[in-house]
Formats: structure tokens, C-alpha cells, sequence
């Protein structure tokens, strides 16, 4: 017999966004379009390392509704219902079947400390496709990934699938994401710098990189900008978390040369 299909892990705490429900809408191994050199849940296989245009056909069952109703009738003070995890959201073809069913439940319940947002990660790289904005502009907060401002920093953390976009193409992408997406929706870019113990391998954590990257920014205009490190086993053995104090640097960094108080910047 096999086992049901599980959608909800959680309810956990999360650095970033509080009290997190997470959701996986991808098959149980990890698909992506990416293979970073620091991902916290592991390589991804080559046979999972797909193209942006790849889809999966896996609409939500009656599972996912019930067990959105379960957590729910325990969990009154959650602070996001956070789609991500297992890989790249964005690549199940129908995300907003799962989105209107997560809102729908999440409207139902009398939340104690306000109503918890509906919030996507994605590393980016389906952006360029006008039918994917369309689709994650939806939710409440998008939590879009950019570590690298320049191709060859881009290639060595993130490792793309061969038809990823250039890095080029994924900023300006995430430009028209912010330009369209409803003014009350948030769009946040979740930036790992890491560093390396191998002398033959540049991490992300070089001063060209972080100036590429606060250009880029400065492009963009998100609402938010989030500094973070490693914060379990990755993916390589010989990239490692970088300190507070480099966080804060960076941080410093991107200020200067973004100059946009409208624009948050936060490490953690």
C-alpha cells in the first residue's frame, strides 16, 4: 500500500518569517532547476535537475484540503503558509489550485494575532515566463532568490540546469514581477552568501559579487532585502556559514550603494 500523500510540515519557526506552515506541492523527491552548491536539503539528483520549462502535473488532491483544516483547527496564530521546501514551486503547473484552496481554508479561521500570510519561495529561474508572474504574483509575499549579481558567481553557487536564463535575464525578470505584482503584495529577495574552504573554489562572498548584487537590487527596488548564511549541512562539504559581522558588512554594502530608504535591508 502506498503512503498518502503529505503536503504540510509544521508548524515551525522560521528565521525569516516567524511561525511558518510549510507547504510542498512537488513529488517527494527534490526537483529543481537548480543544484546550489549550499542547498540545506541536499543535491539534486540529475535526473530531478530539470529545465525551467518543465512542469509538474500534479494537481492538489482531497488530502491537501483536509490537511490544511487539520493543522488549522490547532494552529490559530501562524504567522505564513509558506509554499517551498522540496525544490522549485513554481514548477507544478497547478500552484494556483493549490493557492485559492490554501486561501480559502485560511479565510475560514478567526486568527488571534491577524491572518498569516501566504507566502512563496522560488529560486527565480521561471520568472522570465509571463504565465509564472502571473501566477505568484498572487501571493501575499514572494520570497525570490538571487545570491549572485554576475554569471560566473551565478553558475558556481547555484549550478543551473543547462536551459536556465542568463542571470541577466532573471533580474530583469524579478523587475517586471515587482512592476506587476499588486501594490499590497510584498516581493522580498532571500540572498545566501556562503563561504568556502577550498582554495580552488570562489564562493559568493567576493567584493565583485556583492557589488553585482547590490546593482541589482538597486534595479529591482524589492520591498524587502534578506542577508543570510548557512544554517545546516549543505549540500558540499567545503562552503560554510559566514559570520554576523560579515552579514552586517554586507548589509552596510548594499545600503550605500542602493540609497532607497523605501527599501528594507535585513540580515540574519
Amino acid at each position: 500500500m502506498k503512503n498518502a500523500r503529505r503536503y504540510c510540515y509544521g508548524p515551525f519557526q522560521s528565521r525569516r518569517l516567524g511561525l511558518s506552515l510549510g507547504i510542498d506541492i512537488l513529488p517527494r523527491s527534490k526537483v529543481c532547476t537548480y543544484n546550489c552548491v549550499y542547498c540545506e536539503i541536499g543535491h539534486t539528483k540529475p535526473d530531478y535537475l530539470v529545465s525551467p520549462e518543465y512542469r509538474v502535473q500534479d494537481p492538489p488532491s482531497s488530502t491537501f484540503q483536509k490537511e490544511l483544516k487539520s493543522r488549522f483547527e490547532y494552529t490559530t496564530t501562524l504567522n505564513s503558509i509558506t509554499f517551498g521546501y522540496n525544490g522549485e514551486p513554481t514548477l507544478n503547473e497547478n500552484i494556483i489550485d493549490f493557492l485559492e484552496i490554501a486561501k480559502e481554508e485560511r479565510d475560514k479561521i478567526d486568527w488571534r494575532h491577524g491572518e498569516p500570510k501566504l507566502t512563496l519561495f522560488t529560486n527565480s529561474s521561471t520568472l522570465y515566463s509571463k504565465k509564472i508572474r502571473d501566477r505568484v504574483k498572487n501571493f501575499d509575499l514572494i520570497l525570490a532568490k538571487l545570491d549572485a549579481g554576475n554569471d560566473d558567481d551565478f553558475k558556481r553557487i547555484n549550478c543551473p540546469h543547462k536551459d536556465v536564463p542568463s542571470l541577466e535575464t532573471i533580474i530583469d525578470s524579478l523587475v517586471k514581477l515587482k512592476e506587476e505584482m499588486p501594490k499590497e503584495n510584498k516581493l522580498a529577495i532571500q540572498c545566501l552568501i556562503c563561504d568556502s574552504y577550498k582554495e580552488d573554489f570562489i564562493s559568493n562572498n567576493n567584493d565583485r559579487n556583492i557589488s553585482d548584487l547590490a546593482h541589482a537590487f538597486k534595479k529591482i527596488k524589492p520591498n524587502l532585502i534578506q542577508v543570510y548564511s548557512i544554517a545546516r549541512m549543505p549540500a558540499n562539504y567545503f562552503v560554510f556559514s559566514i559570520d554576523d559581522e560579515r552579514k552586517s558588512e554586507i548589509v552596510s554594502i548594499f545600503r550605500g550603494i542602493i540609497n532607497d530608504d523605501k527599501i528594507e535591508i535585513k540580515y540574519y
